[in-house]
This record gives structure tokens, C-alpha cells and sequence, in this order.
């Protein structure tokens, strides 16, 4: 971050202080238990707790000023909403940064996977600022954008929605310079009401963009394709799609479902053998290489680039093995039938080479409105389509996974429901043994990660 006496905070956000001294501000929280000595602790108020109530804390750690509603025991800024002024404050150090190139993704599925693989791609012009897990939110993002300073080159803006105007906002804190659209798919489906509002709300990320900008659009998807009417600038195109700017060619998957592929643009061809597992982050990475040579970088920089990423964000396709032997793909992050289908294609892809016996274990995919049943049927009886050895279906709201798979063909307990974690994990320990594979995957809510601690695996 740039170094900012208090009261040049307080005179960007037009607002008051109190509180003696003028103390210099080398960074900003809003966790009070990840505070170090030099920080501004955002004080946001919140359904089930109150930052305000965590000030005396935060000041206990080292926090040298608090932005807050109301006065404090150490230097403040007062304002009316602190998430409000914390993107403002984010807006005006990025426009103190005249250097830095932004570099924005969206999409329903694979934007932290493809910001990890971004920031790596970017780091060969530069020093990046990337968040840090999933802060892609009117919190997050501003947070990981005050992290930028004088030398750094990128900022990598991962930006999510849940409605109508979020990204948007987000674009006006940190005006994007490149925007990647990856795909548009239906999580949150129950939010938005249906996949053409959803593609409005991602589309919001090129609509963003200056006529200097350049859209990086997925070719494969033609509701992302279509964006590419909206952009006030350049369009770059990826995927497997014949008149793709960045061409995915020779894909295959090795026997972890890492994909091995041919990325083509503008007569070059260099391959590609990434160390992450799941078909789908061919095109992840094909959207970050484009990105980079958007951005200048040379093209068998970006490839290097990519092949050198490991799993950087948590509980994404992180595959680990136990003591005893047992594979245990955790993708338990977050989930929608998009991306639940890819997991499991890559379950099923890494059992077939391996030899290895599959097991799903599956909870609930919130957020899917009405159409919740229907989906959740769907991802049952693609496990059995796919020929997954075990489905374990993990909560009442994962229920229709297990009757999808029973009504599709699967008998003899090739599938079941248990009640929670605990019951899955007890139901595991009693089946699996060297060699299988278990993936894990649902909703963040769901918590489904306890099911792979359990197992030992280790991050």
C-alpha cells in the first residue's frame, strides 16, 4: 500500500477525524484478528457482528486508526458507511497509480482458479497485487486493491455478483484495463432468476471498459461471446472454437485429469502440461495466456508461466494423498452443477487411468432457486452416466443427488444419503481403501472440506 497519513485518508473520503496525532496508515483490515502494528481497521457492521465491537482489539494489535460510524479510542475517520468509503478510499489510491494495469474475471465458475493462474502470468512483466482466496466482493476487492503500491505493475480484480449492478460498482473502484468473461453458467440462479440476467450481470465487466480496453471473452460460450458487442474497445477471443485469438488444440488429460494441450495465436503454437487436475482449467489457463499477451507479455512466457502454477487458492481441485494411500480430490470451495460436472468428469477421468475405485462426496448446491431439485437430480444421474463407483450424497439438501443416481441405474448401494459430515466420513472410513479416490465437493456453506480433513488430507 502507499504509505497515507490519516488525515490524506480522511481527505479522500471527505470526511472528519478525531482522535490526536496523524498517524501514517501502511495498510487496511477488517479483521480484527489480522491486524498488524500500522493498520486502519474498518469497523463494518454486520447481521450477526458489529466491527465497531472489535476497535479495542484491533487497537490492542497495533492498529494506529479505525474507520468507523462514530468515534473511537484511536484516531478515526467518521463515516456514514465504512464498506461505502473503504471502496472509495481503494478508488483513489488506483488513481494514484497512473502504471498499473487492471486486469478483471468474472464468470460463474473457475475466477479464483483463473486469478491464481493470472497472477502468475502477470508476475513476468511485474510485481502483482492478486487477492487473496475469493475477495471479490465490495469488501474484498477494495482490500486487495490498497495493497497496491508504487512499483506494482497488475492488479488482478477477481469480481463476483449476486445481482444486477455489483460488478459494475466494482469497476468503478478499480477501472478495469483488461476484463476476462469465462463463462456463464447458473450458480445463484436463485438470485438472478434466470442465465440471460446472469449474463447481464457478468456482462457488466466489458461494459465497464474504455475504449483503450480490451475484452477477453470465452468463444466457447455464446452468451460470453455475445458480450463482445458491448465492448467500447478490442475483443480477444479463447477456447476450442476454430476462429479463437487463443486456441485450445490437442487436449487431452494425463491420469490426475491434468489437461495437456496446444495453446495457438497468431501462427505460434507452444504445448502446455499444467499441474492443475480438471479438463476445464485448459480453458482457465487459455483465458490468462491471452490475458498476458494482451498485456505484453511474450506467449511462451505466459505458457512457462502457466505450467509452473500449482493450486494457490484452497479447496479447489486439491489433490493430496493420504497415509493410506487413498486419493482425495477436495474441491469442496464452493459448487453449481457447472462445476460439480467437471469435478466429477475429472473424478471419473482419474479412476479410468488409474484403475482406482471413485467416490463422490456430494452436498447441497444452494442458491439455485426454484429449479434447485431438477439440478441437483441432474448431477445424480451424471454420476452414474460417468460410471462413479460411490455416490455419497451429504445432507437433506443433497438428497435429490441420491435419488437421481437410484432413479438413473444405480443399485446395490452404489449410492447413498447420509445426514451430515460425520456420517460420511464414518461411512468412508469403512469403505475405502488404497488406491481410491474420493472427491469432495459442495457449497461453501456446506463446510464439506471437514469430510477431506477427516480423511488426512493434509493441504
Amino acid at each position: 500500500m502507499i504509505p497515507l497519513p490519516l488525515s490524506a485518508v480522511a481527505a479522500a473520503l471527505s470526511a472528519p477525524t478525531s482522535g490526536p496525532g496523524d498517524p501514517v496508515v501502511r495498510h487496511v483490515v477488517a479483521d480484527s484478528r489480522a491486524v498488524a502494528p500500522g493498520d486502519l481497521f474498518v469497523a463494518i457492521p454486520g447481521d450477526r457482528v458489529d466491527g465497531h465491537d472489535f476497535i479495542p482489539a484491533a487497537a490492542a494489535a497495533g492498529a494506529v486508526a479505525a474507520l468507523s460510524t462514530r468515534p473511537a479510542d484511536l484516531p478515526t475517520v467518521v463515516v456514514p458507511d465504512p464498506v461505502a468509503a473503504l471502496g472509495e478510499l481503494a478508488r483513489s489510491v488506483v488513481a494514484a497509480l497512473p502504471d498499473l494495469t487492471v486486469v478483471a474475471v468474472t464468470g460463474s465458475s473457475g475466477k479464483t482458479s483463473t486469478k491464481d493462474l493470472l497472477a502468475q502470468v502477470m508476475a513476468r512483466r511485474g510485481p502483482v497485487v492478486a487477492p487473496a482466496g475469493s475477495m471479490n466482493t465490495e469488501v474484498g476487492l477494495p482490500l486487495t486493491a490498497l495493497d497496491c503500491g508504487p512499483d506494482t505493475r497488475t492488479l488482478v480484480a477477481e469480481m463476483g455478483a449476486r445481482g444486477l449492478g455489483h460488478i459494475a460498482y466494482l469497476c468503478s473502484l478499480t477501472p478495469p484495463d483488461i476484463s476476462v468473461v469465462l463463462n456463464v453458467g447458473t450458480a445463484h440462479l436463485g438470485e438472478f432468476g434466470s442465465r440471460d440476467v446472469i449474463a447481464a450481470a457478468k456482462g457488466e465487466l466489458v461494459t465497464a471498459l474504455a475504449p483503450a480496453g480490451v475484452a477477453v471473452l470465452n468463444a466457447d460460450d455464446p452468451l460470453v461471446a455475445a458480450m463482445g458487442a458491448t465492448a467500447a474497445g478490442a475483443v480477444r477471443t479463447f477456447g476450442v472454437a476454430a476462429g479463437a485469438d487463443m486456441r485450445i488444440a490437442d487436449l487431452t488429460v494425463d491420469e490426475w485429469a491434468r489437461p495437456r494441450f496446444v495453446l495457438v495465436h497468431e501462427g505460434s503454437e507452444v504445448p502446455v502440461a499444467l499441474a492443475l487436475s480438471g479438463e476445464h482449467n485448459a480453458w482457465n489457463a487459455a483465458a490468462a495466456a491471452l490475458a498476458g499477451v494482451t498485456a505484453g507479455i511474450d506467449l511462451a512466457d505466459a505458457a512457462d508461466a502457466l505450467q509452473q502454477t500449482r493450486a494457490i487458492s484452497r479447496w479447489r481441485m486439491e489433490v493430496t494423498t493420504t497415509d493410506s494411500g487413498v486419493v482425495v480430490v477436495n474441491d469442496a470451495y464452493n459448487a453449481n452443477p457447472d462445476s460439480m460436472a467437471a469435478a466429477m468428469k475429472a473424478l471419473a477421468e482419474m479412476g479410468r487411468r488409474s484403475g482406482g475405485r471413485t467416490f463422490a462426496v456430494l452436498g447441497e448446491m444452494k442458491e439455485l432457486g426454484p429449479g434447485a431439485t431438477v439440478a441437483h437430480d441432474e448431477i445424480g444421474r451424471l454420476a452414474v452416466r460417468l460410471n462413479i463407483g460411490q455416490v455419497v450424497a451429504v445432507g437433506e439438501g443433497a438428497r435429490a443427488i441420491h435419488l437421481g443416481a437410484a432413479h438413473e441405474g444405480s443399485w446395490n448401494g452404489e449410492s447413498v444419503a447420509v445426514p451430515d459430515a460425520a456420517a460420511a466420513v464414518e461411512f468412508l472410513h469403512a469403505e475405502l481403501r488404497p488406491g481410491d479416490i474420493v472427491l469432495v465437493k459442495a457449497s461453501r456453506g456446506v463446510a464439506l472440506e471437514e469430510v477431506a480433513t477427516a480423511l488426512g488430507a493434509a493441504p
